[in-house]
């Protein structure tokens, strides 16, 4: 009898070249900041993106990656894709950030929401969310777990 049913096939892989003592330590919202401007694309006053870092036992940084790019006022972040990216690379701890190209610091309703559908769902995964920022363009962060949002 012939299988009628084609199935996709998943593979979990997770490969640095960077030793852990080279990676960038996470120890507060400034270095959080910095890590993400970093690696921002140029559209930080176009579109809204958001990013994610992966974070290690000793917070150091595992990995960042882009998560969503949108529109000029608004992006979908995924929570599934952010913990599955999580849990590919063994991260013990994660920090999303997303800009407003508006300038405004200011979280908005749905920023708040995220924040807490995420941080519930790291901790049914036992992946903490140590923060998420607000990053605007000459204004610098928001931070959430620094405002007591976490």
């Amino acid at each position: 009898m012939e299988n009628i049913f084609q199935v996709a096939e998943v593979q979990l892989t997770y490969r640095t070249n960077v030793k852990p003592a080279d990676r960038p330590q996470v120890t507060c919202s400034g270095d959080a900041f910095r890590v993400f401007r970093q690696y921002w694309s140029d559209n930080i006053e176009m579109i809204e993106e958001s990013y994610l870092i992966l974070l290690n036992r000793s917070n150091r940084v595992l990995g960042i990656m882009p998560i969503s790019s949108g529109g000029l006022s608004s992006t979908i972040v995924d929570t599934r894709l952010v913990y599955a990216a999580a849990i590919k690379a063994l991260a013990s701890s994660i920090i999303i950030a997303h800009n407003h190209p508006s300038g405004h610091l200011r979280p908005s309703q749905a920023d708040i929401d995220l924040t807490r559908s995420l941080k519930k769902a790291g901790e049914a995964l036992d992946i903490a969310l140590q923060d998420h920022l607000i990053i605007a363009p000459g204004s610098g962060f928001y931070s959430f777990a620094d405002e007591g949002l976490l």
